[in-house]
């Protein structure tokens, strides 16, 4: 268990209680799912994209682990660019769903020198904090001369933003598939990764486990591997996996992942999130209804893969790889369908709920400009009852206007009109910090807004537009 994340109380949509115990006494009374009480809410899609040219992950983007530890919000993905291949980054928030940043301008963990077991690829973090303070990344490394077998190897750091130090005797576990999740539960450490690779579909399979008493191993395969299969014929999930996280919380392995339609051609593999769920950590049970955060309800979204799940309710955050349908901005035509963003998808485990989505936030806005309609993810409505727009900037020091939010909607989220279906002012006053409210009547089903600096001759700094989501 990563004791980074709280385990004070199950998870609502799983577990019934017949008394209300004190946190931390909870037991569950029943083994029963309560299928109607996952209410998908998607959010932000893109919420962190690749970097520009030239950066080091300017190609592709996939989602590794996500945790909080303290006030912030981890989110380690792993990218291709500058002629390399995968390697981990880290991005930061101070809230669940964001919005996120880049930490720095370098990969907080690299591929080993030449010749070494992970010379072509490190990527899929997983990271537990352990009692002691240290942080232990689980990940899988590459070589070159290994082709497609994956290993996996161990780092650990003081913080989790590094410095990464990899383990001597790397790798700890060989030919392992990709890592979705390590649990510490009952004296042991279990690992569970898509393997074999290739099972089910080209990069795709099934989940497998292995468990070891300390993370450097002797590790050993679950003789009655995989844990969790790919769906039936005929199901959503019949390709089977990439990747997807097995958390514990609450006493109750909860596993959250993509599950595809295969194609063969792998980029264009169609991929929702799917739950399951174990007391032990071998036998998993899938929900009735799955799955539970369809790629349908994102617009432009061909898959939501490499899925990694941070527990607070009454929400789990789903962190998972993006891929579109048709290419986000007329840019990325050439590289398209080989485009790889991160994206966000909410699940509720009751109503009412009330969440705050970050709709756009800039450090700056200059003088007279306005945004882009691209660089607002589409605000999705159809889980809410009601949606308030709040927008805050800081004004310059000589200001005498402020901001203007253009809001547009649509009934799909990939056509948006060119005129406003409405729009409101947040008035400027000379180095304050103002604020405007606006509750969408009637309630679009998609929503974009651009933001306007009103003043000609000053900036604004600070900007954010949230929509507080009530449902």
């Amino acid at each position: 268990m990563n004791t980074s994340r709280p385990n004070w109380m199950c998870l609502a949509a799983v577990w019934c209680f017949s008394t209300a115990p004190s946190l931390g006494q909870q037991e569950p009374r029943s083994g029963l799912i309560e299928a109607g009480r996952f209410v998908h809410i998607p959010g932000p899609s893109p919420a962190l994209v690749h970097g520009e040219p030239g950066a080091w992950d300017d190609g592709v983007i996939e989602a590794a682990d996500a945790f909080r530890d303290g006030d912030t919000y981890y989110l380690f993905y792993h990218g291709t660019g500058q002629g390399k291949g995968y390697r981990l980054g880290v991005a930061i928030a101070s809230h669940p769903v964001g919005p996120f940043r880049k930490h720095g301008h370098a990969p907080v963990l690299d591929l080993g020198p030449p010749g070494s077991w992970d010379d072509r690829g490190v990527a899929c973090a997983m990271i537990l904090r352990e009692g002691d303070g240290t942080y232990r990344m689980f990940y899988s490394g590459l070589s070159t001369a290994a082709r497609s077998r994956w290993s996996i190897g161990l780092a650990t750091a003081r913080h989790p933003l590094g410095p990464w130090e990899k383990y001597a005797k790397n790798p700890v576990l060989e030919d392992f598939g990709y890592v979705g999740g390590v649990v510490r539960a009952s004296g042991k450490y279990h690992l569970y990764a898509e393997h074999p690779i290739g099972a089910t579909g080209p990069d795709y399979g099934p989940i497998s486990l292995a468990t070891a008493g300390a993370p450097t191993g002797p590790w050993t395969r679950w003789e009655e591997n995989p844990v969790i299969p790919a769906g039936a014929k005929g199901e959503w999930n019949d390709g089977g996996f990439s990747e997807g996280e097995v958390l514990e919380y609450g006493g109750v392995f909860h596993f959250f992942g993509g599950g595809a339609k295969i194609h063969p051609e792998r980029i264009r593999s169609q991929e929702s999130i799917g739950y399951a769920f174990s007391t032990d950590g071998y036998r998993f049970s899938r929900l009735p209804r799955e799955p539970v955060a369809p790629r349908e309800a994102v617009p432009n979204a061909a898959a939501l893969s490499e899925v990694h799940a941070i527990i607070e309710p009454p929400f789990v955050y789903l962190y998972h790889t993006l891929r579109y349908k048709q290419p986000r901005r007329p840019q990325d035509e050439p590289k398209f369908p080989v485009i790889e963003d991160l994206g966000i998808q909410v699940i509720a485990t009751q109503r009412p709920f009330e969440i705050a989505m970050p709709v756009v936030h800039r450090d700056t806005i200059g003088p007279g400009e306005i945004t882009a309609l691209v660089d607002c993810p589409p605000l999705c409505l159809s889980s809410a009852n009601e949606a308030e727009l709040v927008a805050e900037c800081t004004c310059g020091p000589r200001a005498t206007k402020g901001l203007r939010v253009h809001v547009r909607t649509s009934e799909d989220g990939l056509t948006w009109p060119a005129s406003d279906a409405a729009w409101f002012d947040a008035d400027g006053r000379s180095g304050a910090t103002v604020r405007a409210t606006r509750v969408l009547s009637p309630k679009p089903r998609f929503a974009k807004v651009l933001i306007e600096n009103l003043d000609p001759s000053e900036s604004v700094s600070r900007v954010a537009v949230v929509a507080n989501l009530r449902g």
